[in-house]
């Protein structure tokens, strides 16, 4: 049998679990579409160089005199393969793939990039980027995630502007129905003025400032411990409430209480002055002061037992508006850093959360440029992952001349002269296994023409949960790059539901293999290779297809079709976006 002594299938799989080999050898060794969202309106851009263009100019000025270092435009297949995983979390069928790499057009790329956008599945994977980057997987806890998963997808889908999205996140407490799933970022995390004030930080402003918590960050000049309780300001009178005769959580608010802080540096040293104060204020931004009221009518609902207070000035309610404003330039710097990575594999500022000067951009002048166009488009999402997407920076290859010419030379994922490889998301490996097998197109054409995204994905949805359980971290603490456990070696190794996915069915990828004639070894392994990891096989590959399949026939022949798509499957190649 092919898993126990097919060399070929052997080498996979070890390649897959120990990943010892970087993807640009394997690389190097190998030749290289429904409704349309709605678009938030942007400034007229007459006689203006386009983002993607200035992005380019931006890295290349720093390797003009590097071009050994710096990897060739990506081919078809390879950016085919990368642009559907990052817009839409699958790979294409074998039927788009064939379309793209035999479409002559020149264009062809920023038309298919378009379509990506425009698709149901654009606005479905990127709301679940979305979602990881805000809840970090966090389980449910007083709001359902469905509706909350659908309030972020519905909001990609319309275009909703980033900053508008977080402003909304940050208004709601959850006792408005049609706002309600908004709440879910405070209560998923019960409230815990803490644990909001450090999330806070570190999505939204690039900083964690959890060492900021006692004291001033002692590797961190410019993070204070003020900058922490500034922001801790804004909920310190928030809390969770449950109506009891509405069977509703809320995030309630009370009308009073302040943050106190002292330097536990300074408390051991008996230098403090006492506890110390501050109203909300984000960073060094202006401090946010409130009106006076006479004491007693400070509420629009007093407090009293089972009832929530309701008080006639929100110190919350001003912290989505202090976090966006304009003048809070943080956030817009953040936000284009976050959606950089997202596609790109890293930041211009890596980690995310230490933008600080003592850990300076890669590009810090792209990155300015980033911010700037950030705010002029309005945060606008699908024009700025667009724009990115359409440069030659994000459609370079994975591979180097470095690795087949003699050089000492050694790539920088920093200064972004090639493709950085990325470990596919739980998402994006569940439906890439799934098209890859043939499996979504087989429920693609039984739905006929109640074939939706939704519908598609209410089949499927089993699929990706378990991919996700086992591939996603623990809830608080997503994985962010690459592991192997024994739970996900057994999973895809012996689990019922992978080996009936490789098995011949009607329609699917090994039903097809089976189908081309024997006498055809090159149709049969790009049959093969187009599906799985859409590109042409090589002249090795091609050999290596049609030795292991050589006098097989029946029973035995469809058994090998199955280890062939399964080895391809479990390869490093398939599970990196490279």
């Amino acid at each position: 049998m092919f898993r126990t002594n097919m060399r070929v299938c052997v080498l996979l799989l070890v390649i897959f679990l120990l990943n010892a080999l970087p993807l640009q050898m394997v690389i190097a060794a190998t030749p290289q579409l429904s409704e349309a969202p709605l678009i938030a309106k942007k400034p007229k851009e007459s006689n203006v160089k386009p983002l993607h263009k200035i992005i380019d100019e931006q890295i290349q000025s720093e390797y003009k005199d590097q071009t050994n270092s710096v990897s060739t435009i990506s081919s078809d297949g390879e950016f085919l393969r990368r642009v559907y995983l990052d817009l839409t979390g699958r790979t294409p069928s074998i039927t788009q793939t064939r379309e793209f790499l035999n479409d002559s057009r020149t264009d062809k790329r920023a038309i298919l990039v378009d379509q990506l956008l425009a698709s149901a599945e654009y606005a479905r994977y990127t709301s679940q980027q979305l979602d990881v980057m805000l809840m970090r997987r966090l389980r449910k806890k007083y709001i359902n995630v469905s509706t909350w998963e659908e309030y972020l997808r519905k909001s990609v889908a319309d275009n909703k502007p980033l900053d508008q999205i977080v402003r909304e996140i940050f208004a709601s407490d959850g006792s408005n129905k049609e706002t309600q799933a908004a709440a879910r970022f405070y209560l998923a995390r019960a409230g815990d003025v803490n644990e909001l004030t450090r999330d806070i930080g570190k999505i939204f402003l690039g900083a964690d400032l959890t060492c900021a918590q006692c004291h001033d960050h002692p590797d961190v000049n410019e993070w204070k411990q003020d900058h922490y309780y500034g922001i801790s300001a804004f909920l310190i009178r928030s809390f969770v409430f449950t109506d009891k005769k509405k069977k509703q959580t809320v995030f309630a608010e009370k009308a009073e209480g302040e943050v106190k802080f002292e330097s536990v540096f300074e408390v051991r040293d008996k230098t403090s002055k006492g506890a110390e104060t501050t109203l909300p204020v984000v960073f060094n931004g202006p401090k946010i002061s409130e009106p006076a009221f006479k004491k007693g009518e400070e509420y629009q609902v007093k407090p009293a037992k089972d009832v929530r207070p309701i008080p006639k000035y929100s110190r919350r309610a001003q912290l989505g508006v202090a976090i966006t404003a304009p003048q809070n330039r943080r956030f817009a710097r953040t936000m284009a850093n976050r959606l950089w990575a997202m596609m790109l594999g890293r930041g211009i500022v890596h980690p995310l959360d230490a933008d600080h000067s003592d850990n300076p951009p890669s590009h810090p002048q792209l990155l300015e440029i980033l911010t700037d166009q950030m705010i002029s488009h309005q945060f606008d999402l699908k024009w700025y992952l667009r724009e990115i997407v359409l440069s030659e920076t994000y459609q370079r290859s994975s591979a180097n001349d470095l690795f087949t010419k003699k050089s000492s030379g050694k790539l920088d994922d920093s200064r972004f002269t090639h493709a950085i490889m990325k470990p596919l998301t739980p998402e994006q490996f569940s439906w890439a296994v799934l098209q890859a097998t043939g499996y979504a197109d087989i429920h693609r054409k039984s739905l006929k023409n109640k074939l939706t995204e939704e519908s598609l994905r209410k089949r499927l949805l089993g699929y990706e949960k378990r991919f996700v359980t086992l591939f996603g971290g623990l809830p608080g603490k997503p994985v962010e790059g690459f592991e192997t456990t024994a739970d996900q070696i057994l999973y895809l190794s012996n689990d019922g539901g992978i080996q009936g996915l490789v098995m011949p069915s009607s329609g699917n990828t090994a039903d097809r293999v089976l189908k081309v004639p024997v006498d055809q070894p090159d149709k049969i392994a790009e049959e093969l290779y187009l599906s799985v990891l859409n590109r042409h096989p090589d002249q090795t590959e091609t050999e290596e297809v049609a030795k292991l399949l050589q006098g097989k026939a029946g029973v035995e022949r469809s058994q090998m079709v199955s280890d062939l798509v399964w080895a391809l499957v479990m390869s490093s190649e398939f599970r990196f976006n490279h």
